[in-house]
């Protein structure tokens, strides 16, 4: 078994009774690529009304997961009862899109996601809070990249069941993220992913 097909294995196995499937194709959130992915953030620089991560208390977050993912040593306590840092995540950099209250740069690093590496929960540790976050389902492909490795690509929704700080109003909330993953030959474990963070 390759190291896609487990993740997937992982991420279906995650998927409980009470976080349902949407009806579509549902696989692993690392099963997913993407020139969706890079079609959707060229989309919203395009828009300076969503590029400006000006305000404060906005609806809807948007950020970028970009970085090749490295495993968790001696992780910070996030303050989320469901996210446990020291059994088994990875890690990659978040940028801002819009809504990160004082970051508009969208090339300078504004926090870190955590991913679990057997199951379904992440977290978001942005400025001000953290957000906890569970894979309920996705719509993905995989495509071969030529090289001994293979991207993924597609959507994954998340549910919202926790948040600190200014993200609190995030709980019940929702995440679509638009998914550009390369498996690399080396092992590697390359990210490129818009999020579309909601309130409830």
């Amino acid at each position: 078994m390759d190291r896609v097909d487990e993740v997937r294995r992982t991420r279906i196995e995650g998927i409980t009774e009470d976080s349902p499937p949407t009806g579509r194709t549902v696989i692993s959130r690392r099963a997913a690529l993407g020139g969706a992915a890079a079609g959707a953030l060229v989309t919203l620089l395009a828009r300076p009304e969503l590029a400006s991560a000006k305000g404060s208390e906005p609806p809807t977050l948007i950020v970028l997961l970009r970085g090749l993912y490295q495993p968790v040593v001696d992780g910070p306590d996030l303050g989320l009862s469901r996210i446990d840092l020291s059994s088994g995540y990875s890690t990659t950099k978040i940028y801002p899109v819009s809504g990160i209250k004082d970051h508009t740069d969208v090339l300078e690093s504004c926090g870190d996601f955590y991913s679990q590496d057997d199951g379904s929960l992440c977290a978001y540790d942005l400025p001000g809070g953290a957000i906890a976050m569970k894979f309920t389902g996705g719509n993905t492909e995989d495509v071969d990249d030529g090289s001994g490795g293979t991207y993924t690509q597609g959507t994954w929704e998340l549910k919202i069941p926790e948040a600190t700080g200014r993200y609190q109003k995030f709980v019940g909330g929702h995440n679509t993220m638009v998914d550009d993953l390369h498996f690399l030959a080396s092992g590697d474990v390359d990210e490129f992913c818009v999020c579309l963070i909601s309130r409830p």
